[in-house]
């Protein structure tokens, strides 16, 4: 065991150097057994100050002392670096005894049960869009690079810049993997398609800049896709990096994105028991911080629709909305839960608010989308009562978070949602116009719609990789060469030579 401010069963303090999510390095794709009633049941934590950590069943047993203003510790628990669950321990002045940490993991699944998938070294390029937050994104990226995968490529994207803060944080992570876009559209969507755009590897993995990755976060990202060729789309946890507020433990609670410790998968043939609402289930596949595509299927969809998601009126909704449009075409989703990372919550009162209000309002952009789509229309109207419940059950999950969670009653939510639905049709009108990505619900064969951009770079992107055939695939990709305007490009020779000299 590593000293660090935070002794705990084979942890170290992870590459973000943040002392709540210390991690085990790890390789392999996890297939556990433990089940979401298990996982729930055993992290629930009560309202106080919590200590967030990682305790492995095949290191030695070790007390946890940790500061005496944590009452409680949130452990993942893991075999080998492969998550099983997660457990809750209460904490005397800080202190938790080998015993009582070993009495509160007895409840999961015994240790050999958990089996172990293959990761793989298939090249990966890491995205991440991001604006005005370098501190954050300088955390992230230092987690991303201490990452153990052989062919990793990072490409940040600074959406609308005020500054060259960010461009030098890029510059201080001191990695020829990291590569700095400058893209003078704001907005999460805009971002992830110019990364989209820009990556010459099969596998396109997106994060967030207020998240730290597990080290085999991409070599299990890259498993997941060899060990189903079928996979589009795979998404994973996404656990909470910190607990020691009541706003982070309320966020914890009424976001609700860790998904368990099951593997999934979805598919429009197989549909799956526990959604009645599926494939319009908000958060069902997971969500944009924790997100991997293959490029291909990604471009052909038409990527993220630019009209949804932060840094527009709509706020939120594009995960979820790009996440359906993938099943509807026909595409095969994953959850991977071996591909998990660290997520900071919001740490106070009004951050908090402004997060809940802005997903209330991309929910109401995204089912504006369902209702504008004559196909989507048709089968969300099929599962209307069931769609109503389940907004009901999620008004009941934030609203049962804490007295942390902003107060907000029935109606108020209802107003955000509609103001979503208002907002999505304006903003999308305003995207068409200026030559950006509102791709469909459903997508009609052979569609001109996909973006111009994205059709580009998918073609140098195949011609790319005829070219460097002979290279192994897990060489490290090329940095996207230079070029200039060409006749027709929406862009402009201005803004191109911008992103080369980026």
């Amino acid at each position: 065991m590593r000293s660090a401010p935070h002794a705990v069963w084979g942890s170290r303090t992870p590459a973000g150097g943040t002392p709540h999510t210390p991690w085990f390095p790890q390789s392999g794709l996890s297939v556990v057994t433990a089940t979401m009633s298990t996982m729930v049941s055993m992290a629930t934590t009560s309202d106080v100050p919590t200590w967030v950590g990682e305790l492995d069943r095949l290191a030695p047993a070790r007390d946890l002392e940790v500061d005496p203003r944590f009452a409680a510790a949130r452990l993942l628990v893991t075999v080998g670096g492969t998550p099983q669950g997660q457990v809750t321990v209460p904490l005397s002045d800080g202190r938790a005894t080998a015993a009582e940490l070993a009495l509160a993991v007895a409840g999961l699944p015994a240790a050999d049960t958990v089996a172990v998938a293959p990761s793989a070294a298939d090249p990966v390029t890491v995205v991440i869009a991001t604006r005005n937050r370098p501190e954050s994104l300088a955390r992230c990226l230092r987690a991303v690079l201490a990452s153990d995968h052989p062919a990793l490529s990072v490409i940040v994207v600074d959406n609308d810049p005020t500054d060259e803060l960010t461009r030098d944080a890029v510059a201080a992570a001191g990695s020829p993997r990291v590569r700095y876009v400058r893209e003078p559209r704001r907005g999460a969507s805009v971002g992830r398609n110019r990364g989209l755009a820009e990556a010459r590897t099969e596998i396109v993995a997106f994060t967030d800049d207020d998240t730290e990755v597990d080290p085999a976060w991409a070599s299990r990202i890259a498993g997941a896709f060899a060990t189903d060729p079928a996979l589009a789309c795979v998404s994973g946890p996404v656990l909470a990096a910190r607990l020691a507020s009541p706003e982070e433990r309320a966020a914890d609670i009424a976001l609700a994105w860790n998904k368990g410790f099951t593997p999934r998968r979805f598919t429009l043939a197989e549909p799956p028991a526990d959604s009645p609402i599926f494939p319009f289930a908000p958060g069902l596949f997971g969500i944009g911080a924790n997100l991997a595509v293959r490029a291909a299927a990604a471009r052909a969809v038409g990527g993220f629709d630019e009209a949804m998601g932060p840094g527009t009126p709509t706020h939120g909704g594009e995960d979820c909305e790009f996440l359906v449009r993938m099943i509807l075409a026909g595409h095969v989703l994953g959850y991977a839960p071996g591909a998990y990372l660290w997520h900071h919550h919001r740490p106070d009162q009004a951050a908090l608010r402004k997060q809940m209000e802005g997903y209330a309002v991309g929910l109401g952009s995204f089912l504006a989308k369902v209702a504008l789509s004559p196909q989507g229309r048709s089968v969300a109207l099929r599962r209307l009562p069931a769609a109503v419940a389940r907004l009901r059950h999620i008004s009941d999950r934030e609203a049962g978070a804490g007295d942390a969670v902003p107060d907000s009653g029935l109606a108020e939510r209802g107003g955000r949602i509609a103001r979503g639905g208002w907002a999505y049709l304006q903003r999308s009108r305003e995207v068409r116009r200026s030559g950006g990505a509102v791709p469909p619900m459903l997508l009609p064969p052979r569609s001109a719609l996909v973006p111009a951009h994205i059709r580009r770079a998918a073609e140098t992107a195949r011609v790319t990789a005829e070219a460097q055939a002979h290279v192994g695939p897990a060489a490290v990709p090329a940095p996207r060469p230079d070029r200039t305007a060409e006749p027709g490009d929406g862009r402009g020779a201005a803004e191109l030579a911008r992103n080369s000299a980026a």
